[in-house]
């Protein structure tokens, strides 16, 4: 049976709903007047494992609602694709809005002179590690990346003073990427977080935290699943890396050019 606190946190739920997508737990607790423990044992009452469970399920449902509008107009799929690459342009500007440059130095610092360099990044964001260790071995800065989640957490207790981890998450809550980041911290490592949110499990074990701009509510990052402005940002960071690399960039990209002439297949006579 619900006591007199759960109704008044439930009728923050139903009415409130898109806003406490955007919220944490703390956060919500305050709005109701009531301590975080009170949220917790709520959602588990409802059949959540905790909050953040609780924000993803709102966040569905809130976006299945407007699906429902959207089917309705008939706008179609031209429509819809231009819309959407209209939207990743109007992101485009702002992405680097939001960086501190005194972070990003320290952050580009501790990349370049990483005795030992890993990057750790999971579902969703797990494509984005893959192709941030390519192209940092690539400008000349030796990268390492591993796929599975449990070798991620190996490598990074692994790690110690003198190393550095790049963790992506672009929710800033992925418990495998959250995991890994904090296990390099405790082993000593410099951790750098590329996350969309302030003050998220992610950015509390990290050393330097940039951020990726673009307005993204926590709402519409579950909502899109994209991570085209995440890929854009990295672009942008490795040749920030590249220039700081000097020379020694230089002489990398020269040998990636190379293999990569040897890699193209001839062209038919």
């Amino acid at each position: 049976m619900l006591g007199a606190a759960d109704l008044r946190i439930a009728e923050v739920l139903v009415e409130r709903a898109a806003d406490v997508v955007e919220m944490t737990a703390q956060q919500l607790a305050d709005v109701v007047g009531v301590g975080r423990s009170s949220v917790v044992r709520l959602c588990q009452a409802l059949g959540y494992r905790g909050f953040p469970q609780l924000r993803v399920a709102l966040a569905a449902e809130l976006a299945q609602r407007r699906e429902e509008m959207t089917e309705e107009t008939g706008t179609g799929a031209l429509g819809a694709m231009q819309r959407g690459v209209a939207r990743v342009a109007r992101l485009v500007p702002e992405l680097t809005s939001l960086l501190d440059a005194a972070r990003l130095d320290s952050a580009v610092a501790a990349v370049v002179d990483a005795r030992r360099l890993v990057v750790v990044a999971s579902g969703l964001s797990g494509p984005l590690g893959v192709d941030l260790a390519l192209r940092l071995t690539a400008q000349g800065r030796v990268a390492e990346y591993q796929p599975d989640a449990l070798a991620q957490l190996i490598v990074a207790r692994g790690l110690g003073a003198g190393d550095a981890v790049v963790a992506i998450s672009a929710s800033g809550s992925s418990r495998d990427t959250v995991a890994a980041a904090d296990a390099a911290a405790r082993a000593g490592a410099h951790v750098v977080a590329i996350t969309s949110f302030h003050g998220t499990a992610l950015a509390r074990v990290s050393d330097d935290v940039l951020l990726v701009a673009g307005g993204a509510s926590f709402r519409e990052e579950l909502e899109q699943t994209s991570r085209v402005a995440h890929a854009i940002f990295l672009e942008a960071l490795v040749m920030a890396i590249g220039e700081r690399l000097g020379a020694r960039g230089a002489r990398a990209r020269a040998r990636a050019f190379e293999a990569i002439s040897e890699y193209l297949a001839d062209e038919p006579e």
